[in-house]
C-alpha cells in the first residue's frame, strides 16, 4: 500500500464472472467483515508480489472453487474510492472462460443476476460505479 494524503491505497482486484447465460456472479460480504451484508463482485487484496490477475486466479478458487487463467481474464474498467481510512484502486475484470461450478467455499452467499439486476443488489460504494460498464458490455 502506497500513503497519498495521509490515506493508504489499498489495490484489490475484482472480477465479473459471467456464465453461458449472461449472468455475472455477487457475492455477499460474510457477517464480521466491514460492509457485511452488502452484495459485491469477487476478488480480494493483491499481496506483494502478486499481479492483480494472479489474485484473482487465487482468490476465485479460495473464495468460489473456481479456476481460470491469465488468458482468460479481460481487463473491463477500475474504481478509485475514498473509504474513511483509505483509498481503494480496485481494476476490474471479466471472466467468461473458468472451470468449476461457483459456491461459497467461506460460507458466502452467491447468486447470479442478469446486468440489469445489479441494481437491485445494495454494494459498497466503490462496485456500484462499476455497474454502467458490465450492462454496456453484455
Amino acid at each position: 500500500m502506497m500513503d497519498v494524503a495521509g490515506r493508504k491505497i489499498l489495490l484489490v482486484a475484482a472480477c465479473a464472472l459471467v456464465d453461458s447465460d449472461g449472468r455475472i456472479l455477487l457475492a455477499q460480504r460474510p457477517q464480521g467483515k466491514s460492509l457485511a451484508g452488502l452484495w459485491e463482485f469477487p476478488g480480494g487484496k493483491v499481496e506483494p508480489g502478486e499481479t492483480p490477475e494472479e489474485t484473482l486466479i487465487r482468490e476465485l478458487d479460495e473464495e468460489l472453487g473456481v479456476r481460470t487463467k491469465v488468458a482468460c481474464l479481460a481487463p473491463l474498467t477500475f474504481a478509485s474510492h475514498t473509504y474513511d481510512d483509505f483509498h481503494l484502486l480496485m481494476p476490474l475484470y471479466v471472466c467468461r472462460r473458468y472451470e468449476g461450478v461457483a459456491h461459497g467455499r467461506e460460507g458466502q452467499a452467491v447468486k447470479w443476476v442478469r446486468p440489469k439486476a445489479l441494481r437491485d443488489y445494495p454494494m459498497p460504494p466503490a462496485d456500484e460505479p462499476l455497474i454502467p460498464y458490465l450492462m454496456d458490455l453484455l
